[in-house]
């Protein structure tokens, strides 16, 4: 099993995506996806895309609830899981973060 990766990017001032995967000979096996922004002075969770769970889920975040119950968000393999995630933060995090703030 190769080492975890991390890549971490910024998507506008006080947001960042962080995302982690594992591959297993060349295939995605594990992954997060991770929205976070800076409220308050400190960084918070805003959503969360993964598979730890054996299957992809997401999970929404919200300031004053917390973390919400998971959601199946794709059938698909990991590797596909991963891209729809990382792609759906970028495009939509101004939402994200709209309704995390409820």
């Amino acid at each position: 099993m190769s080492p975890t990766t991390r890549i971490e990017d910024e998507l506008a001032d006080g947001v960042r995506r962080i995302a982690e995967f594992t591959t297993r000979q060349g295939r995605l096996t594990a992954f997060s996806v991770i929205l976070v922004t800076w409220h308050a002075g400190a960084w918070h969770t805003v959503r969360v895309y993964d598979n730890r769970h054996g299957q992809n889920e997401m999970h929404r975040h919200t300031l004053s609830g917390g973390k919400q119950p998971a959601e199946t968000f794709h059938h698909g393999t990991a590797s596909e899981a991963h891209t729809m995630a990382w792609r759906a933060v970028e495009a939509g995090y101004r939402e994200m973060i709209a309704g995390w703030l409820t």
